[in-house]
């Protein structure tokens, strides 16, 4: 009996890979408008400051790859092949839609390498894919809103919080603090009673109920410069008012709305927010990101096998 073929669509944000990407990067981000010089040069020195360019490329890849060679080895019902599509450079996510119906698959299953679903973000994803798909036709996609609830991706970040604290005396853990945080969305999502917010909070205190954490707290981080309010508290900010009001010594941040070592880890959290900890005398720690560590990546994989149930009715 045949395996059935399933295309798995892997969305990213995507990232520079060169710096003679920047400019066209950032200009799609703005949908079209050039950014002005400074706010190039700005982009470009954060880049230099993480070493010239951003590892996201490579691990997005990596996590594409290791995804599609996990599900095959899971299970014996279908046969995954990953397609690559970004949202703000190449490869784009409709030519990955294209790619796919090009090779002759007739089924697939989407998902964004984010934890948490917003209308303003993972429904871009979707709504690209989805309208790329429709226009070809021909091609049927299952798109994964969420899977911040997977037990293993949970599990990963409890693990890498407890082997933190080992490296920290016994008898500071008291003056320990998990700092949780996500990006920020601009404050009018609210309104709509987007679940984002809700999603990361509950991320939150699964993992502080999974690695037993006893001091926490939660911030956003890397807002964009629109003009207009952005979910907060500032994660710059929290930490001024932790180190002054509970005079923590150890902060352990846990960047849980990202995947990979990217820019806004590297230098968002490990240099501003490192700056700012260590400024205020106290110690920072960061464990490493998910990128393809065998239990986020079955965490990941769950997540696909389980939308694949819809496949069938889909399909029928």
């Amino acid at each position: 009996m045949s395996k059935q073929q399933i295309g798995l669509l892997i969305m990213a944000y995507g990232t520079p890979y060169k710096k003679e990407d920047i400019v066209p990067y950032y200009t799609a981000i703005r949908h079209g408008r050039r950014p002005s010089d400074e706010q190039i040069d700005d982009l470009t020195r954060r880049y230099e400051a993480i070493g010239g360019v951003s590892p996201l490329a490579r691990l997005t890849q990596e996590q594409a790859d290791a995804l599609a060679e996990r599900l095959n080895a899971l299970q014996t019902e279908y046969t995954f092949r990953s397609y690559l599509g970004l949202k703000y450079i190449q490869p784009f996510i409709e030519g990955a839609v294209a790619a796919m119906e090009k090779d002759g698959v007739k089924q697939a299953v989407s998902l964004a390498l984010a934890p948490h679903y917003s209308r303003f973000s993972v429904q871009s994803y979707i709504d690209r894919a989805q309208s790329k798909a429709a226009e070809l036709g021909g091609i049927s996609i299952v798109s994964l809103k969420s899977w911040f609830t997977e037990k293993k991706f949970i599990e990963f970040w409890a693990n890498s919080v407890r082997a933190i604290y080992d490296q920290i005396p016994q008898n500071e853990h008291d003056q320990t603090v998990v700092l949780f945080t996500a990006h920020s969305l601009p404050e009018r999502i609210l309104k709509d009673g987007d679940p984002y917010p809700e999603q990361v909070k509950q991320t939150a205190l699964a993992i502080v109920d999974a690695a037993r954490i006893g001091n926490y707290a939660q911030a956003w981080q890397s807002a964009g410069k629109t003009g207009e309010p952005w979910l907060g508290p500032d994660v710059l900010e929290e930490i001024k008012s932790l180190r002054r009001d509970k005079k923590y010594t150890h902060f352990i941040f846990c960047p849980i709305g990202f995947v990979s070592e990217h820019l806004e880890v590297l230098y968002d959290n490990d240099q501003r927010c490192r700056q700012l900890v260590e400024s205020l005398g106290a110690a920072y720690y960061r464990p490493q990101m998910p990128d393809t560590d065998p239990l986020f990546i079955d965490a990941l994989a769950s997540a696909v096998l389980n939308a694949c149930q819809d496949l069938h009715v889909s399909a029928q």
